[in-house]
């Protein structure tokens, strides 16, 4: 016997006997039930290690690299408990400090000078992340608008070649092009011509100019080379989204804004948090060739600040002091992105 109510609605082919909304009293009071649960992991064993043999044995090489040069050299940071010299031979023969060597980093002469390259470290890689990012997205996004297939293929090798080209070779053509244009600066022979400056800029004599030279010589670099992971997630969105929308009658910046970069979101996520492991570790080449007395108090990161002070006077404890504050650093901030991603309800890491 059910309580449950029977009701009769008319259609096109006549009255029809609706379903009942609950079949029993019983069904009214039953809980709803919980998603369900994943089925069991499967389990590893010797029959499955055997049946991917062939993968595992490629992934060999890769992991005795990351073995050799990754975790075994990580025993050196021994030395920054030590007052490390290299005459007195093995790293177990030197004289142990503690954290002397901590200490005299962040405090005092150094301390100030390094807490001024952290802050020029962190100003110039935010810059060069916010910069690149946004440019290679903008770049994907119009490089996908082109339907001519050969102009895109000259554009995409256009901006990917200066990927190839060495920071070096870099930094003399960025100096070049901010010089006097007696010796070549275009860019102030462009800003004069369009009577922007009346007289030349000295670009690299002016500390506030800095961190935008880095910034924009790596967006120049590496633009092109950035965007191949966004087109590639742009071609992995369904064509029927942008079938539909032009159905809808959406336009081709709608399709763009409500399409394309909710599509490739999990992809910018991603990466931002890969990236943000490297605030830290900016470009040594371009603030070390491009820098100079002028500029030394904007321009001066933490490698630089490690070569000069750490490893040409000899002070190579204070080197890997420097060395393990970044690696703590990136692994906070790693993290602290991750779960920021995780919080938001975004593609994270892990």
């Amino acid at each position: 016997m059910t309580d449950a109510t029977v009701s009769t609605r008319v259609t096109a082919t006549g009255p029809e006997t609706a379903l009942p909304l609950a079949t029993s009293s019983r069904a009214r009071r039953r809980k709803p039930r919980k998603k369900a649960a994943m089925g069991p992991r499967r389990k590893i064993t010797w029959d499955r290690i055997w049946a991917q043999r062939a993968l595992l044995a490629m992934a060999v090489p890769l992991l005795l690299y990351q073995i050799l040069f990754k975790y075994v050299p990580a025993y050196g940071w021994a030395i920054a408990f030590q007052h490390y010299k290299p005459g007195r031979g093995s790293i177990w023969n030197q004289k142990w400090v503690g954290f002397e060597n901590f200490v005299n980093l962040f405090t005092g002469v150094n301390g100030e000078r390094f807490r001024r390259v952290v802050v020029n470290t962190l100003g110039q890689s935010v810059l060069s992340l916010v910069v690149g990012t946004l440019g290679a997205i903008v770049l994907a996004l119009l490089l996908n608008e082109v339907k001519s297939l050969p102009f895109k293929r000259v554009m995409q090798n256009i901006t990917y070649m200066p990927h190839f080209l060495s920071w070096v070779i870099v930094a003399s053509l960025a100096a070049v092009a901010l010089s006097l244009p007696s010796s070549g600066g275009f860019i102030n022979q462009a800003l004069m011509n369009l009577h922007i400056v009346d007289q030349p800029v000295l670009f690299l004599t002016q500390p506030n100019y800095f961190w935008g030279i880095v910034a924009g010589t790596n967006l120049w670099k590496e633009l092109g080379w950035n965007t191949i992971l966004y087109l590639t997630a742009i071609t992995a969105i369904d064509p029927a989204l942008y079938e539909a929308a032009e159905v809808d009658g959406a336009g081709r910046y709608r399709k763009m804004f409500n399409i394309t970069l909710p599509g490739i979101r999990p992809t910018i996520v991603v990466l931002l948090i890969i990236n943000s492991g490297w605030i830290l570790s900016t470009n040594f080449e371009l603030p070390y060739f491009l820098g100079n007395g002028l500029v030394s108090e904007r321009a001066e990161t933490i490698d630089v600040f490690v070569l000069r002070y750490g490893y040409q006077l000899g002070n190579y404890s204070l080197a890997v002091v420097a060395g393990i504050f970044k690696t703590v650093v990136a692994i906070i901030l790693v993290g602290s992105a991750n779960l920021a991603a995780k919080r938001l309800n975004q593609e994270s890491l892990v």
